[in-house]
């Protein structure tokens, strides 16, 4: 791809502008990269599934609040991280993107919204989220206010450019936590008023999961990333090393659900069929530095571990539901 150029696929200026109410909607909608929002909304039905299977109830409202309220702090997080990448320069220097998996949501870039407008939208959302955080902790309790702030806190940290926590080699972990511990189990003590071990044995493949997504995404992005400082653990690792992460991370969500179905918490089929979500990680894996592939191979493999994401937690939820 040649630098700066847009691709036919990438958004443009001309088909999004416009002053209208309806326009300036749709706008700031893409902006916050919506196809992506299954990485959060997933793991709070997770959670959810979860707690009600260990409370034999379910509180929808309080269902409904979580979901929004997580979906909103990832949508913010994602127009928050354009800016971030935005300001360091690895957007605007990247031209080996693989749009629209990565190298963001171009808005910046192709001139539809600016750094201003990208910014206050972000700190929008962010707004709105804590509004449902705070309706949540006067129904449940403080412990609401001290979850939701930390997922703020991983959202807006991971991209800020004076903290960047994604160019210090921990962006990954963190991402683990805010989309795998923090939604699974707060989503899940929402509605049975139990954290345990086994709550967060069933938020750990999630979180590696959508984790899983990050790491394969910062293999294109990598000289980009490395030319504008953000040292992600690709840039650190290499692709080799960041091949061999991504398998890892793959056995060890498996290893939870083997032992979900070995403890009884969950039915044996979870981990039959975690192990076709294994194969398929490990297949998608080989797409990751393979030069005789190339980019097509790894676009394939992206989607893969993101088809790979929704089909593990929806593995979860059903063992959730059924769960002895």
């Amino acid at each position: 791809m040649i630098k700066d150029a847009t691709s036919p696929l990438e958004p443009r200026y001309e088909d999004l502008a416009g002053d209208g109410f309806g326009q300036r909607l749709r706008r700031l909608t893409l902006a916050t990269r919506p196809k992506f929002l299954t990485a959060s909304v997933l793991p709070v039905i997770v959670g959810t599934a979860w707690g009600a299977s260990v409370s034999g109830s379910f509180d929808f409202t309080v269902a409904l609040l979580a979901l929004l309220a997580t979906a909103l702090v990832q949508a913010a997080s994602n127009v928050i991280n354009d800016v971030g990448d935005e300001v360091s320069g690895s957007d605007p220097a990247n031209d080996e993107r693989i749009y629209p998996y990565t190298g963001g949501s171009r808005f910046i870039q192709n001139r539809i919204m600016t750094v201003q407008e990208m910014n206050r939208w972000g700190y929008v959302l962010l707004g709105v989220a804590a509004v449902l955080g705070l309706a949540l902790t006067l129904m449940k309790g403080p412990l609401v206010m001290i979850l939701g702030i930390s997922g703020i806190a991983i959202g807006v940290f991971y991209s800020l450019p004076s903290v960047q926590l994604v160019a210090r080699g921990v962006g990954e972990a963190c991402i683990a936590v805010a989309f795998g511990l923090l939604p699974v189990c707060g989503a899940a003590w929402l509605q049975s008023g139990v954290i345990d071990w086994a709550s967060v044995l069933v938020a750990v493949p999630v979180g590696l999961w959508v984790t899983l997504i990050l790491l394969i995404n910062e293999v294109p992005d990598r000289k980009a990333d490395a030319a504008a400082g953000k040292r992600t653990l690709v840039v650190r690792l290499g692709v080799a090393g960041a091949r061999r992460l991504y398998q890892a991370l793959h056995v060890v969500a498996f290893g939870c659900l083997v032992a979900l179905s070995v403890s009884g918490l969950m039915p044996w089929w979870v981990a039959v069929s975690g192990a076709v979500v294994l194969l398929g990680g490990l297949k998608a894996a080989a797409g990751i530095g393979n030069e005789a592939g190339g980019r097509a191979m790894l676009t394939k493999s992206i989607e893969m571990t993101l088809g790979l994401q929704a089909a593990g937690s929806i593995l979860v939820i059903l063992g959730a539901i059924f769960a002895p």
